[in-house]
């Protein structure tokens, strides 16, 4: 396996097109210099004046358009750090210009705290009058109650840069600064790197190679083990200082607000699924060691296939026909959405060094979707374009239908329509072939990679996460040595005696991002809760559910996720879509069993 490429290296081919956004960067800081006059006009004209409704819809529509301009060059700059930290010119640039647009939003933020004092029937009578702006004035009245004083809020628009520090120290450190030895198996020497471990060696069928690969990597991320710690501990601060300035009952309120859900919706997430799905991932696992002949069930074997010599590899160029025929019950514009994907670059297929780790997607409003994702040729990788092109999908449907201001959707709801995609195209594959050992890979495909990604892995993040939040609400902090205690406890809890917790495994909650980003990693099942069961109604009935799945993707914001999945045809006010799902998991896991049996009496 070779060393990762440095990014000058990489063929252009296999990544994305940033000039989709702005042709060069002197195009994007012309748009830099627009949102700065932009900026003048909106204090000077309306600075002191928000008092009518009038005047409020004036200024908002102003800065509107001010938004969309910040938002593209934010996502230029952004994107282009995010496949190359070593790049000291982007960085520098992105550093640069995210400092320009946090001393813009400082001086802005008196749109808010002005329109926010106003008697509520002034607010009121302005959404009766607006289209784009009504889901923002919405939202500042449901603000109004934690709304600080106005130049305490221009002080904290001011330190946004600051108060995200903890996540970039966090992705520098993890993505320029830690540098891998390689490791030797059996007298043959292996590269070792972040992208290599996580996208190859966690799914060696070597049990040699895989082992080893996994000591070797959290021995060197144990080096950083406590300055992560204290920079994570300076990010869940920061929420508790903010939860109790703004007068939040605790933490996971204040957290939970902006995703407009309930505690209850939240603690159901990580309740239920630790109490009922794990019995039937513990039978999953038993399943691997037996298939492989393991000598024993460790944690870092638990991401192997069922069948891993039944494999099939997918060049990138394959996989745009398996994807289009597969989501092509979505209708003609998807379909031409994933050849102008293909056609135009939005996707970031390379391995290289300073890469982010993992996948993503951006969709800045007006422009094409940008992929990121490391390509393997596995068919795996289909599955994970597809996810990512779910979040294309769905954003390229709300971006054209709604403002800007309506397509903040909820992170409850925003793996919805990724996580859909994947369970569309394992549908699909299904009714392509009838072979038994094609159905079981498929099979232990859903569950070894969407619902373990989503179900199991997002999952015990999100649980040991709350256990996080319940130390620093209660005025506590944290160390390296309670995280690891704590995310040890999380996977024992779950996995039980089925699989071994070996050394290093503690150390897990060095690896994701999304512990900078709030009560996120939860939001992964509940996502793929509400597409688990919108695929089974699509399979039930056909055109008329897709048809409702299309509105919701158009919905954007405009709608909480309670609403949108209401319009998916999914109650999830109740607990059960979830139960439905864990049950589902436990089907599909017993037919995997199944056909195991089969094929091994054949």
């Amino acid at each position: 396996m070779a060393e990762l490429n440095k990014r000058a290296d990489v063929p252009v081919e296999l990544t994305w097109d940033l000039s989709l956004i702005y042709k060069t960067e002197e195009d994007m800081y012309k748009d830099v210099e627009r949102v700065r006059e932009l900026a003048d006009i909106i204090e000077g004209t309306y600075k002191g004046h928000l008092d009518t409704p009038d005047n409020i819809l004036a200024c908002l529509e102003l800065f509107r358009e001010l938004y969309e301009k910040l938002t593209l060059t934010w996502n230029y700059c952004d994107l282009a750090v995010s496949v190359d930290y070593y790049n000291e010119h982007n960085v520098e640039r992105n550093n640069r210009v995210s400092t320009i647009h946090t001393g813009i939003m400082s001086r802005l933020s008196f749109i808010k705290s002005e329109i926010i004092e106003q008697p509520e029937e002034v607010i009121r009578e302005a959404i009766q009058q607006t289209e784009t702006c009504k889901g923002y004035l919405a939202d500042i009245l449901r603000d109004k109650p934690y709304q600080l004083s106005p130049e305490t809020e221009r002080v904290l628009a001011a330190l946004s840069q600051t108060l995200g520090a903890p996540s970039e120290i966090y992705n520098m450190a993890k993505l320029a600064d830690m540098q891998f030895p390689s490791f030797t198996v059996n007298g043959k020497e292996y590269p070792l790197g972040y992208s290599l471990f996580e996208d190859d060696y966690e799914y060696d069928p070597d049990p040699e190679v895989r082992r080893a690969a996994f000591n070797a990597f959290y021995e060197k991320i144990a080096q950083y083990q406590n300055v992560t710690a204290q920079t994570y501990n300076t990010e869940v601060t920061k929420d508790k200082i903010l939860a109790d300035q703004r007068g939040y009952a605790n933490v996971f309120e204040y957290l939970l607000h902006g995703q407009k859900v309930t505690r209850e919706m939240y603690d159901r997430q990580i309740d239920l699924i630790m109490n009922e799905l794990a019995p039937h991932m513990r039978r999953y696992a038993q399943l691997l060691k037996r298939v492989h002949k393991l000598d024993r069930m460790t944690w870092a074997d638990l991401k192997i296939a069922v069948d891993p010599d039944y494999d099939p590899r997918v060049t990138i160029e394959e996989s745009k026909e398996y994807i289009k025929n597969g989501l092509a019950i979505l209708g003609e514009d998807y379909v031409s959405m994933i050849d102008e994907a293909y056609r135009d670059r939005w996707v970031d297929f390379a391995k290289n060094q300073g890469k982010s780790t993992g996948g993503f997607c951006a969709s800045p409003y007006g422009k094409g979707s940008f992929i990121l994702l490391s390509w393997n040729d596995r068919m795996a990788d289909v599955f994970t374009l597809a996810h990512e092109l779910g979040h294309a999908g769905h954003f390229r449907n709300c971006n054209r239908e709604q403002s800007i201001f309506d397509t903040e959707v909820s992170t409850y709801f925003v793996e919805a329509p990724s996580t859909c995609n994947e369970l569309i195209m394992a549908h699909y594959l299904m009714k392509t072939n009838q072979d038994k050992r094609f159905r079981r890979w498929v099979l232990s495909s859903m569950i070894g990679h969407t619902y373990y990604h989503n179900f199991v892995t997002h999952f015990m993040e999100a649980a040991y996460q709350r256990e996080v939040y319940k130390i620093i609400d209660a005025g506590g902090s944290v160390t390296a040595d309670t995280l690891n205690r704590l995310f040890k406890e999380t996977l024992q809890k779950f996995w039980g005696d089925a699989v071994e917790i070996v050394p290093g495994a503690e150390l897990t909650w060095m690896r994701q991002p999304h512990y900078y980003m709030g009560l996120y990693s939860y939001t992964y099942s509940a996502g793929l809760t509400v597409a688990t069961q919108a695929v089974r109604r699509m399979e039930e009935l056909g055109q008329p559910a897709v048809e409702d799945w299309k509105k919701v993707l158009k919905a954007g914001s405009t709608l909480d996720p309670v609403g949108l999945a209401q319009l998916a045809g999914v109650d999830i006010t109740t607990d059960e879509p979830l139960r439905n799902t864990i049950a589902y998991l436990g089907t599909v896991i017993d037919e995997i069993i199944r056909l195991t049996d089969e094929l091994e009496d054949a």
